[in-house]
């Protein structure tokens, strides 16, 4: 009897924990309410047969509790109790799977007005290209990333020569109201990118580009954060999202720089340490030509 009652007070305690429980999920800042929705109805669903389960132990204990004089009955089948059963089971995990299915068929049609943001993850930090003037994100390739091209963009593409670059060390920004699609690359191991307030998220596979999309629908600062156990530094793979009105958007981006701008860059600075190298050969030679 000692041990039903603690099963029951677990119950119950269950209930009141998760009613006034501190852990609420952070505040939506994007389009998908629905996710909360089906989260609700998950914990509705799994929550009602967690109690219901556990009521039913309590009320065994009580009801078949050893008595002086009681015999056991074994009654090993019960055709109606087991299609009960199976019914009731069929019906709570159709509930569980039918929002989820709805929800995604939605995660996955991207709207045909969506820009396209590509999101880079490497152990540890996050990269991130947007497309330029022509709205088209250039085309990318693992054999060409070296130190000059880190996201591997073909040079010889002329899409990605006005694509945005933007590297670890800075800040993704988004306007507030324009559906993004999300594109997702990793260079070395399984990531997952996830913004907790835009109840959003999705695996980075290696040699693989996955993607989901989503609308910002309130500005502010949101923190990246990986999601998929990475390595040793899994813990400081950290990012922010930056979502901000149209006009403060326009004047970021035009503050960043371009694959072009980018390689021309890197150009100036070769032909610069060629220029150096052949300085110091020179002065190299006059310095020979003193000693002889």
């Amino acid at each position: 009897m000692i041990v039903a009652v603690v099963i029951m007070l677990v119950a119950v305690g269950s209930v009141v924990f998760h009613v006034m429980s501190p852990w609420w999920s952070t505040p939506l800042a994007s389009n998908w309410g629905f996710i909360d929705t089906t989260i609700d109805i998950t914990f509705w669903i799994t929550g009602t047969v967690f109690v219901a389960v556990i009521l039913f132990m309590a009320f065994c204990l009580w009801r078949f509790h050893h008595k002086e004089g009681r015999k056991a009955i074994h009654d090993p089948e019960n055709p109606k109790l087991e299609w009960w059963l199976t019914g009731l089971t069929a019906v709570g995990v159709v509930a569980l799977l039918t929002p989820g299915l709805f929800v995604w068929s939605q995660y996955v049609n991207v709207p045909d007005e969506a820009t396209d943001v590509e999101v880079v993850g490497q152990q540890w930090m996050w990269s991130f290209r947007i497309p330029g003037a022509d709205g088209v994100l250039g085309k990318s390739e693992v054999s060409l990333i070296d130190f000059d091209n880190p996201f591997g963009l073909d040079p010889n593409d002329p899409d990605g020569q006005d694509d945005v670059l933007i590297d670890a060390f800075e800040d993704l920004h988004l306007p507030i109201g324009k559906p993004v699609r999300v594109l997702l690359r990793s260079l070395d191991v399984l990531h997952d990118f996830y913004v907790p307030q835009f109840r959003a998220k999705m695996d980075l596979v290696p040699g693989m580009v996955t993607f989901f999309w989503f609308t910002p629908t309130r500005p502010g600062t949101f923190e990246i954060l990986c999601a998929e156990l990475c390595g040793v530094g899994h813990h400081d793979m950290r990012g922010l999202v930056v979502v901000e009105n149209d006009d403060d958007y326009g004047a970021w981006l035009e503050e960043q720089l371009t694959f072009a701008q980018v390689q021309a860059a890197a150009r100036a600075r070769t032909d610069g340490d060629v220029k150096l190298a052949m300085d110091g050969d020179e002065q190299g030679l006059t310095r020979l030509t003193n000693l002889d």
